[in-house]
């Protein structure tokens, strides 16, 4: 099994690791109802997701961004990133900062759960992870649908409270307390997790 799951990983171009960072959403022209309050979320939560994904990457563990495609189904994700770059595009500077790089993997998703009608799960059998940890938009929808999907799929939790947000902040303490309370998740500050390498 552990040689299958390194042809896997190689197939993919996939670090293997127990722990892969999602990043979910934080890809937005946030032209949607609510958009401006969840853009002063991702303002907020922007440098700390940044700073998570730099320890991750330093620890030789997968990133990947689980994101809305925004209705644009015949687009990929470089010319999403192009379009919620523009000048003129409302949320632009929170994307520039946390815009993939070229060793992060991308997927685009139809629906609220980065796992429904995805590859998520074969990219993460394929690395070897066992530990999800979750940030991004909105707390109490795509991160708690992913994180419902994930723990039916019984993987480890860490959603840092500092890396999720939500139009409202009683939305975000909601999610974070069905979180730890019924998905047995870590919810610490993303300063407090301990990352070492794979």
């Amino acid at each position: 099994m552990a040689k299958r799951g390194a042809s896997a990983a190689k197939a993919f171009d996939m670090p293997r690791s127990r722990t892969a960072l999602l990043i979910i959403d934080m890809i937005s022209d946030f032209e949607f109802p609510d958009g401006e309050a969840v853009l002063r979320t991702a303002r907020r939560i922007v440098p700390n997701i940044v700073a998570l994904r730099s320890r991750v990457s330093g620890a030789r563990a997968p990133v990947i961004y689980v994101n809305d495609n925004l209705g644009r189904w015949r687009s990929d994700m470089a010319s999403l990133v192009a379009h919620c770059t523009r000048e003129a595009a409302k949320g632009c500077d929170v994307v520039r900062q946390i815009a993939p790089g070229e060793n992060d993997f991308v997927l685009l998703k139809p629906k609220h759960s980065g796992f429904y009608a995805t590859p998520l799960a074969e990219l993460l059998a394929a690395a070897g992870a066992r530990r999800l940890i979750l940030t991004g938009l909105s707390t109490h929808q795509c991160v708690l649908f992913t994180a419902n999907d994930a723990y039916l799929r019984e993987f480890e939790l860490v959603v840092p409270s500092d890396c999720v947000g939500a139009p409202a902040a009683g939305e975000s303490r909601f999610a974070l307390r069905y979180f730890e309370s019924v998905l047995s998740a870590d919810v610490r500050p993303s300063t407090r997790l301990r990352l070492t390498a794979a």
